[in-house]
Order: structure tokens, then sequence, then C-alpha cells
């Protein structure tokens, strides 16, 4: 008797789903909200992200004036690599379970890495590019570029607030789709998965606050050239990815491909990580923003540790 496609996904499905799924998600929001609760954004974006751009450009990144077209691309690279460990792009994470999925058909563990990583990278470029060109055509009127204030708290962090609120429920939701809570319309779509994945990536743009792309942002601006917004953002996004990928390529060759071989050989195993990084990064990123964000700022209350203070 021939399987159908639903009795293929009962066979696929973990036999203890429902136990692990409980305590997958209860696991997962509270390792979101326990990162959020430790999370040292003075650490990562001023010590870490500054030192980093400053001794790649050889100058302070902040202070110097970017000069022309090529200093100013080279400065979009630089300070997203810069800031690849900042709370708004920690997210990248969350991929490794897709991705591994996605290139599960592939021999080469190289090969099969670099792919999905490349499909990631293209929902990334067609995100963050189209918002460079319409962030330059906006120009100044940006909330991302204001310097006024809405009940206390500065309107460019009310963009974040709104737009990492999204991206962060966007994440929950993936997770509860991936662990079988929520539909699932990619289930047999790993590819669209990562793609879907690198968009919400290439969105953290659209909200991030860090001061170098904030000085990025207003360079774009200022050169009126959208064509130059849209390869300043490009390639701020994928100086993000850039030593997350190396470092996922590093394992891969170390590991001779059995660390992919070894997620995408189990489906359950595939499902537990991708959901769990998921849900946990969506918690992560609405906690940070939505809840500890405003804190900051008198609305609300949210415990903060004395290394924040």
């Amino acid at each position: 008797m021939a399987v159908t496609d639903r009795d293929q996904r009962l066979l696929e499905r973990p036999l203890d789903a429902p136990v692990r799924r409980g305590r997958i998600i209860a696991g997962s929001v509270l390792a979101g909200v326990a990162l959020a609760v430790l999370w040292s954004f003075e650490l990562v974006d001023h010590v870490i992200g500054d030192n980093v751009a400053n001794t790649i450009l050889g100058h302070d990144a902040k202070a110097t004036a970017v000069g022309g077209t090529l200093a100013g691309l080279v400065f979009a690279f630089v300070s997203g690599l810069a800031g690849t460990f900042t709370a708004c792009n920690i997210a990248m994470a969350a991929s490794i379970g897709p991705m591994s999925a996605a290139g599960a058909g592939v021999r080469d563990g190289l090969r099969g890495m670099l792919r999905p990583v490349g499909w990631l990278a293209l929902g990334m470029v067609v995100v963050s590019g189209l918002y460079g060109f319409i962030g330059v055509l906006v120009g100044d009127r940006m909330p991302q570029l204001s310097t006024a204030t809405a009940g206390g708290i500065p309107v460019r962090l009310w963009q974040s607030i709104v737009v990492f609120g999204l991206i962060g429920l966007a994440f929950i939701c993936l997770g509860l789709a991936v662990l079988g809570v929520l539909p699932d319309p990619f289930a047999r779509r790993p590819v669209a998965r990562v793609v879907t994945l690198g968009a919400l990536v290439g969105a953290f743009l659209i909200g991030r606050p860090y001061p170098l792309f904030n000085k990025l942002f207003h360079w774009a601006v200022d050169s009126g050239n959208p064509l130059y917004g849209a390869g300043a953002f490009i390639l701020q996004s994928l100086g993000n990815i850039f030593l997350v990928s190396l470092l996922f390529g590093l394992i891969v060759l170390l590991s001779r491909g059995r660390a992919i071989a070894w997620l995408s050989s189990h489906p359950a195993r595939t499902v537990a990580v991708t959901g769990a990084l998921l849900i946990a990064l969506g918690v992560f990123t609405v906690v940070y923003w939505d809840v500890r964000l405003p804190a900051m700022f008198d609305h609300g209350w949210f415990p903060i540790m004395p290394y924040n203070k």
C-alpha cells in the first residue's frame, strides 16, 4: 500500500513530540528571557564593536567623517562586521538548524554549508538593499534619523521597539510552526525558510539604533544617491553575517561535514534545534526591545544587572 504525504509526516514526527514540545518551548522561553536580562549592550556595542571598527579602519570610527564613495562602502562593511554580536543581530544563530536542513541533500560538507548561506544572504540583500534605497529617498524624515523624543523615548528607538517587536514575534511563530504547534508553511520548503530568515535578519537594519549604523545612514542620505544607500546597506548586512558564516564553515571543515550530517540526519533532532533557537531568539528580541528598553526610560520595570547600571 502506498504511503501518503500525511502518513509520511506522521512517520517522521518524533514519537514523544507532545512532551518534548512542551519542554522545548518552556526551556526556550526561559533561555530568551535570561539572555535579555544578562545582555550587556555596553560591552557588545561599545567595547567590542567600536574597538573592532577602530582597529580595522585605523581611526576613530565614530569621530572621523566618512569621505568618498569607496570609503563609505568600506565603512559599511566594517561597521557591519563590528556589529556582528549586537543584540539585534544574534538571531543569526537561529538560522543554523534551517540552513543544515536546506543543505542536507548535498554530499560535500562545505558546499552543503555554502548553498544555504547563499540563500540566507539572498533574503538579507533584498530587504536591506530595498531599505537603503528607500531610506535615501525619504531622508531625514525617517524616524530612525530623528533626534526628537516622544514619551521620554527617542523617536529612533520607538522605531526599534516596533520593528524588533514584530521581528521577534515572527521568529516565535516560525519556531512554534517548526514544532508543529502552528501550521508550518515551510514544512517541505527548507530553502524558503532560510530565505525568509535572511529577510528577517536584513530587516534588522530597519530598527537598528547602533551608532555606527546611524552614521552610515546619515552618510547615505547626504550622498543623495539611493543606489549608494542600497549598496551600503547590503554591505552592512553582509558584514553582519561574515564572522558567523566563517565560524559555521570552520565547524563544517573541522568536522568534515559530520556536524551538518548529525543535525540533518534525524528529523526530530533538526526540529528540536531549529524550533528551540527560533523561539529563544524571538523571545529575547521581544523582551529586550519591548520590555527592557522601555524600562530604561521609566516605562515599566525590568531587572538590571549591576554591570549594566
